[in-house]
């Protein structure tokens, strides 16, 4: 297979010199390759080298064809021809239709272009968007499959797309797994959009240890990861017992000294024996001695070592874990209850009629395309706002929300910070402890939230919610797993699934909401 794309041992790093990655050599032919990792592993910056736009560090990059790097539009006032770099030829063809047209506007002219526009819209899953339509006035979903329709107006050989899915409603998602699935040259994605990654050919892992590189798509991914960290587990138990044999032959060395110290003691002192002989077995004893505790403690040090290496291996391999408190939520509380709710905002009817009621540990998911009003819902439910008619009843006390964004959390405030200014009778010792039960330990619990990535964020945003001593019963999330890599979904997912209180999510992830358990799913629009 001929490659598009060549990646010969190239290295990145941070602007601090913190290493991304090294060593990374890969061809991309007809093929589409995942990038995974934690958020900062170098994701973007290898899309970024892909694209030309940055150098590596070291290696070298061979593009034999050409690449087109996935932009987002902004939100601006312009049309969505003039985002798509078309107005002018469009303008053109219609001067020239009228008949007023200028032999400057013949030469931009582009016949086929009606006809390659609306096939690029369609596969974008914008079928009949109007070329005049102004881009402010769509969705953030919109305006994503408008940029991939740029990208298909004049298809590269390589696509690049970084988180194509984030932010998209169902049918966006459903829009960029077609146009992959079809796609007939080469495809390097980045994703934690675990369906999308189900389409790839090969995934590609980064991280500041090693780049390793997994045939098949995520079901194949997983299977490779589970078994490297059940045997990062095994050697982990395996050094820990021979550290443990090792201390056992040294203290068994020691205590056999010991005893033919003693005996070499109750012989010199019972003078029955030569001088000269007692010297020379006093020497030989000494040298057999040290001889032991020099071997001994070498294999010591080796073992620990082991240990030390297989534990650093297993902190690669196996993400960390997190529990949230029990909230104590009795089988028939109603937490939630909403009564022929009708909300508008702009003008626009969200819904109405909307009858909604949550009773002890349920699991509901709010559903729609974006600009249904989840979010609107999710501040009814909080009392941000009220509804236009009908009747909100929520145990707002026992209520917890927590966004994609983390918008509880002052970024300049530590996470122990954040938990005493949101809770004020909170001692320092017993915010370190929570903070600690969210895997912020030691040191990492005084770092200000602005220095932490997306999955860190939304731990310490859960932090700040339950260090309440009135465990919340209902918890309430947002997209929470827009912003997160695949490691911290599945810390997210684990929590959750042994949280014993109710949750209503807002998610486009089906697998996530899956993994959770959700019961049912209200939709909207």
């Amino acid at each position: 297979m001929s490659a598009f794309l060549e990646f010969d041992r190239i290295s990145a790093s941070r602007p601090d010199g913190t290493p991304l990655f090294s060593d990374l050599t890969l061809a991309l032919g007809r093929e589409r390759i995942g990038l995974v990792g934690r958020n900062g592993a170098g994701k973007s910056t290898l899309l970024a080298i892909a694209a030309g736009l940055r150098a590596p560090e070291a290696g070298s990059v061979v593009r034999l064809g050409s690449v087109g790097l996935l932009r987002q539009l902004p939100a601006s006032e312009g049309s969505v021809a003039e985002a798509l770099g078309v107005a002018e030829p469009i303008e053109a063809m219609a001067r020239l239709e009228a008949g007023n047209g200028t032999a400057q506007d013949a030469e931009i002219a582009q016949w086929d272009l009606p006809a390659r526009l609306e096939e690029a819209l369609a596969r974008a899953g914008l079928a009949g968007l109007d070329p005049a339509r102004s881009v402010i006035d769509l969705s953030g979903g919109e305006r994503t499959r408008a940029a991939i329709a740029r990208l298909l107006l004049d298809p590269p050989d390589v696509l690049l797309l970084d988180e194509p899915t984030n932010n998209l409603d169902q049918a966006g998602r459903t829009a960029v797994q077609s146009l992959l699935a079809e796609w007939g040259g080469g495809a390097l994605v980045a994703s934690h959009d675990r369906a999308l990654l189900g389409l790839m050919d090969r995934i590609v892992q980064l991280s500041p240890v090693a780049v390793t590189i997994h045939g098949g798509g995520w079901a194949d991914f997983v299977a490779q990861r589970d078994a490297a960290r059940e045997a990062a587990s095994a050697d982990l138990d395996r050094s820990r017992r021979e550290l443990a044999r090792q201390r056992r032959e040294a203290r068994d060395r020691t205590e056999r000294q010991q005893r033919r110290d003693r005996m070499g003691r109750a012989a010199s002192a019972r003078g029955d024996l030569p001088k000269i002989l007692l010297g020379a077995r006093k020497e030989r004893a000494e040298g057999t001695a040290g001889a032991g505790r020099a071997l001994g403690e070498r294999k010591e040090a080796e073992a620990r070592a082991a240990v030390e290496a297989a534990r650093q291996r297993i902190e690669v391999v196996i993400p960390r874990r997190f529990t949230l408190p029990p909230s104590g939520l009795p089988p028939h509380r109603t937490l939630l209850r909403m009564e022929n709710v009708s909300l508008a905002r702009g003008g626009r009817r969200l819904f109405e009629s909307l009858t909604l009621s949550l009773t002890g540990p349920e699991r509901v998911a709010i559903a729609g395309p974006n600009g249904a009003g989840k979010t609107s819902l999710i501040r009814l439910v909080t009392g941000e706002i009220a509804p236009d008619s009908g009747k909100v009843s929520a145990a707002r006390e026992r209520i917890a929300l927590v966004d994609q964004h983390a918008r509880l959390l002052d970024p300049v405030l530590s996470v122990v910070g954040n938990m005493r200014a949101r809770h004020a009778a909170l001692t320092a010792h017993r915010a370190h402890e929570v903070a600690a039960r969210f895997a912020f330990r030691n040191e990492e619990a005084l770092r200000p939230v602005a220095t932490m990535s997306g999955g860190e964020r939304l731990r310490a945003a859960l932090a700040v919610a339950f260090a309440d001593p009135a465990v919340p019963q209902l918890l309430v999330l947002d997209e929470p797993t827009n912003h997160l890599d695949l490691e911290s979904i599945e810390e997210l997912e684990n929590a959750l699934v042994s949280y014993d209180g109710a949750l209503l999510v807002v998610s486009h992830d089906t697998a996530f909401l899956e993994a959770i358990g959700v019961q049912r799913t209200v939709r909207l629009g």
